[in-house]
């Protein structure tokens, strides 16, 4: 069975999604379960996009060493040598050029002749291949191009030292047929082609891009790129999961394997979720809540006499567990250390010290603790960032009934130390808190969405919320979890604009070393 390479695109273009700021800590922990998982190759960021994504994707390519590395780059030499200084200390730097080659991208977009995309494209290539060992070329909007004149620009970049020829379907437009139909004429057509890897990369705007994605390794494609629970742009990309489970159960038909460890989906999924904000609907295939669940009563009485019946994927081929009872308020230290390796995190004494006290808060207050609100607690404490002084809230109470007005009373400690304290009134009792924290914070702060969901189900589970603020003018996602729900919506409040405080300290920082 050929091996298909898998090219994880969640830290670059699935952070694209409007709504999603990733920090580096959420970066790194991200790219760490990506290996986990077994990706074959991970695109960590745009480097030259800002510092931020620079030193992101720096610290991620000095530290995953199973997996190659990638960053994106536009046709520029700066572009190429910004990504060469964050990746150079790679095990295996990769580098994702890209150039528009559709008609409409061309004469609109970069105002070039087709001449001078070829021009463009042959230049860049071989400049970044005097750096970089691998170089993936993107055809941009390929779908949408010429067919003639991308088997031309695809032969001549090969010649330049291409090492990938990737056809994105970049607005989701094509069909499968269609898609199929193009890389069998690439293929066909152009004479150097074996000398490269032939990638597919699709987004989801017409729900087609898991079936364009397979339809293109069906004729030739030996790569696919993608991303977790198909997050990305619009939307979204190809869901990796659904593929590689796809090619798992139908290898009767398909005759394709990957290097990814099935076992691993929920927890990379339930990662990615968590720290973009971007829940996973119910219905979604493999790793929706509902995704294993059977209500109508002829299903259910068909999987109590065999799975079979309706369940094509066993919940365990995919690391989804019965969740139950694993810890209680009588566990000792050492026990928790255990499951806390055991589920992947690597954590200092600081911090394991710090999520076990955490754990034993949780178990007086809630009758059964899963994997779920462990692996909620241990991914904040992992990426939360203490490094400056910021905002902590002292002390809250919210006043609310049918027959009163919405009160809320904040008691909220300053990064300056000094404590403040005021109330507000609101439509319900949510506005009324935030505008009382918004009230005793100097930043000029804006509630562009909020979101809350429950952790695991029943009338104890935690409450996990997520906010996006346009704090003084700069986007910032925050998310916070207590038992209580207005607990856990000021927690994500201050959430966001504590990561925003550390964002600016760390930037000044950076100048003053840089002055120095």
């Amino acid at each position: 069975m050929s091996q298909i390479k898998i090219f994880d695109t969640t830290l670059r273009d699935g952070e694209q999604s409007p709504g999603v700021n990733l920090n580096q800590l959420e970066k790194l922990e991200i790219a760490k379960q990506l290996e986990r998982f077994g990706v074959d190759r991970m695109e960590a960021g745009f480097p030259a996009s800002s510092k931020g994504d620079f030193n992101a994707v720096k610290t991620i390519a000095d530290t995953i060493k199973d997996t190659s590395v990638t960053g994106l780059a536009r046709t520029v030499k700066s572009d190429v040598d910004t990504a060469w200084e964050a990746l150079k200390g790679a095990a295996e730097p990769r580098l994702h050029l890209f150039l528009a080659t559709s008609p409409i991208h061309m004469t609109y977009k970069l105002k070039k002749t087709p001449e001078q995309v070829i021009d463009t494209a042959v230049d860049m290539v071989q400049y970044a291949r005097q750096k970089f060992p691998q170089v993936e070329w993107s055809a941009e909007d390929a779908t949408r191009s010429d067919w003639n004149f991308l088997a031309q620009i695809i032969e001549k970049v090969i010649d330049a030292g291409a090492t990938v020829i990737n056809l994105p379907d970049t607005v989701g437009y094509t069909t499968p047929v269609e898609y199929g139909k193009l890389f069998r004429f690439i293929k066909e057509t152009v004479p150097n082609i074996d000398r490269v890897s032939l990638s597919c990369h699709c987004h989801n705007d017409l729900g087609m891009a898991v079936a364009n994605s397979i339809a293109a390794v069906e004729n030739g494609a030996t790569q696919v790129e993608g991303t977790i629970n198909g997050i990305g742009e619009r939307a979204g990309n190809a869901s990796l999961e659904e593929i590689a489970v796809a090619l798992k159960i139908r290898s009767d038909y398909y005759p394709f394997t990957t290097n990814l460890r099935l076992n691993e989906i929920k927890r990379t999924s339930d990662l990615v979720s968590k720290l973009t904000g971007m829940y996973v609907q119910a219905n979604k295939a493999i790793t929706g809540r509902n995704a294993f669940a059977h209500e109508a009563g002829i299903h259910q009485d068909g999987v109590l006499k065999n799975k079979a019946t309706y369940e094509i994927i066993t919940p365990e081929m995919v690391g989804v567990t019965s969740n139950t009872l694993f810890l209680g308020k009588h566990s000792g230290r050492h026990a928790f250390k255990n499951k806390v390796e055991e589920l992947g995190y690597e954590l200092s004494e600081e911090k394991i010290k710090e999520a076990f006290n955490l754990f034993k808060l949780l178990t007086d207050r809630k009758k059964e603790v899963t994997d779920d609100d462990l692996f909620t607690i241990l991914t904040e404490i992992q990426t939360d960032t203490a490094s400056v002084n910021k905002y902590k809230l002292e002390m809250f109470q919210v006043q609310y009934g049918t027959a009163n007005i919405p009160t809320a009373t904040v008691l909220l400690k300053t990064p300056e130390g000094e404590t403040v304290q005021t109330a507000c009134t609101g439509q319900g009792s949510v506005e009324a808190l935030y505008k009382t924290l918004d009230s005793l914070i100097t930043e000029e702060l804006q509630l562009v969405d909020y979101q809350l969901n429950s952790v695991g189900r029943g009338k104890d589970a935690l409450a996990e919320s997520h906010v996006q603020l346009v704090i003084n003018g700069v986007p910032m996602n925050g998310r916070g979890t207590a038992q209580d729900v207005i607990e856990a919506s000021a927690n994500a409040f201050l959430n966001a604009v504590n990561r925003y405080i550390v964002q600016q300290e760390t930037s000044k920082k950076k100048q003053v070393g840089t002055k120095s």
